[in-house]
């Protein structure tokens, strides 16, 4: 069990943390939020510092829970992405009136599940990591009490995730029934390719599992969920939707597919290239007629996670290292324009249309900048880090001879670049508005300074990720993964 605990130990922290925060808050009183929340964002980043001293290629409980470099860097992306969450919510929720010491508990809590579900190894650590994540998100969509749009967004998400969780355990049940065990190394050994096709129940159950976990990740035709609770949520909420959660699942995603599912690489692919291109075409032309700032970035979110389902088709390491690098650039820049969006706010309230950005670069001529450069990144204009994340991934798809999903994804890239260039138009060319902006707090500035640089200047030196994700994609597909391989894929 000790051994167990220290290979563990990045989730324990995560865990007695909220329970510490908790009980802070509960003996405290609501000037304590302020530190509370502070304090959630140490024991994230001493999670990040437990996980990075981490035992390479350990196992812990009977191995459902396994610690290898790709769960390792995705965990840090993940921590790393609810920290920036963090500090951008604990301004933005005392200004709005409703700051609540439950919600650096809540956000700890969904950490921990994110956390359990990229070690997970077996069925019941995957639902188990899920369900804890998921819950905690469906009390921060809702965190805003006395906002009906928030309330209406907390209870689709919460039908909608109940929905997704029974077609998710079904296709476990199928998966269990088939294979005889429930760690992805019974399920690898359980699955039976016969004369080119799997069993129709496997295949059934690949399906379930995947439409499951298809909508952790937004990805069409499980997205419906998304523009109304990225539009209803409070935005630091909506900016957590946005980045740490997808980052968790498509590790989770990989794993399956990768650990326990290999030899029905045939069936699953064609799954995530209908998923990938329906998601990117989706995302491009759904985003156009966007008036809502938030609503826009729902159909960006859905377009940007078909680009990373394309380095997960390939089922290729390269695939696998252009996911993750993709995923890393995407958090940041997904962040980094959430953080100037919170500075959108006048002595009325947020502003949230993309018309009220209107004459930004006059009034506020660095927010403008730092907005579009995030913006033409999300847009894959070179030599911003958006433009390389693609082309990880539509390299790796070609290297796979997946030619007509590459084609279509810059297809469907140069489409959506009309929605991101109409933002950077408005800021720029508009006549301004009347509305007032207060000036950027200095977190936020701190916090779009280094995401828009980090945009701006990853081709000067981006290969610390680059190496970093090559080596966790080599190791974690030779180890999971030879006979996709063996396959010549």
């Amino acid at each position: 069990m000790l051994s167990s605990i220290t290979v563990a130990l990045p989730e324990f922290v995560l865990f007695i943390g909220a329970m510490a925060l908790l009980m802070a808050g509960v003996f405290g009183n609501e000037s304590n939020y302020r530190w509370i929340s502070w304090g959630g964002v140490v024991i994230l980043l001493v999670a990040i510092l437990a996980t990075i001293g981490q035992p390479i290629d350990a196992t812990a409980f009977g191995g459902s829970y396994v610690s290898d470099d790709f769960a390792r860097i995705m965990k840090v992306l993940t921590y790393g992405a609810l920290m920036v969450s963090l500090i951008m919510a604990e301004r933005f929720l005392s200004l709005a009136g409703y700051a609540r010491f439950e919600f650096p508990v809540l956000v700890l809590l969904s950490a921990t599940g994110m956390g359990i579900m990229i070690s997970a190894n077996d069925l019941i650590a995957m639902y188990l990591g899920i369900e804890l994540q998921s819950l905690a998100l469906y009390v921060l969509a809702t965190i805003n009490r006395r906002s009906l749009r928030s309330s209406e967004a907390g209870l689709k998400y919460f039908v909608l995730g109940a929905l997704s969780s029974g077609l998710l355990l079904y296709g476990c049940s199928l998966l269990y029934g088939t294979s005889g065990g429930i760690s992805f190394a019974n399920l690898a050994s359980g699955v039976a390719v016969g004369e080119g096709s799997l069993p129709v129940l496997q295949s059934v159950g690949i399906v379930f599992v995947l439409a499951g976990l298809a909508f952790k990740v937004s990805a069409v035709p499980f997205h419906m969920w998304t523009p109304d609770v990225y539009e209803g949520s409070p935005t630091p909420v909506t900016a957590l939707f946005s980045a740490a959660p997808k980052v968790a699942a498509f590790a989770l995603i990989a794993r399956l597919l990768f650990s326990g599912l290999p030899a029905a690489f045939e069936a699953w692919q064609q799954i995530l290239i209908f998923i990938a291109l329906a998601s990117m075409i989706l995302g491009a032309f759904s985003a156009i007629g966007q008036s809502n700032v938030k609503r826009l970035m729902a159909y960006s979110s859905i377009g940007h996670m078909g680009f990373a389902l394309v380095g997960l088709a390939s089922g290729t390491a390269e695939g696998i290292s252009g996911m993750i690098v993709y995923l890393a650039i995407y958090a940041t820049m997904t962040l980094g324009t959430f953080a100037c969006l919170l500075a959108l706010r006048t002595d009325t309230g947020m502003l949230e249309t993309i018309d009220d950005l209107a004459g930004l670069s006059r009034s506020r001529p660095a927010l403008a900048a730092a907005l579009a450069i995030l913006m033409f990144s999300l847009a894959g204009i070179p030599p911003l880090a958006g433009f390389f994340g693609k082309f990880y991934v539509f390299r790796a798809a070609v290297n796979a001879e997946l030619y007509s999903l590459a084609i279509l994804g810059v297809l469907a890239s140069v489409v959506g670049a009309f929605y991101y260039l109409r933002v950077v138009k408005i800021m720029y060319l508009d006549a301004p508005t009347e509305a007032d902006i207060e000036p950027m707090p200095r977190e936020l500035g701190w916090i779009a300074v280094v995401l828009s640089g980090f945009s701006l200047l990853f081709f000067v030196y981006p290969a610390p990720l680059v190496t970093l994700a090559h080596e966790a994609a080599i190791l974690f597909v030779d180890s999971g993964a030879a006979s996709i391989i063996a396959g010549g894929h």
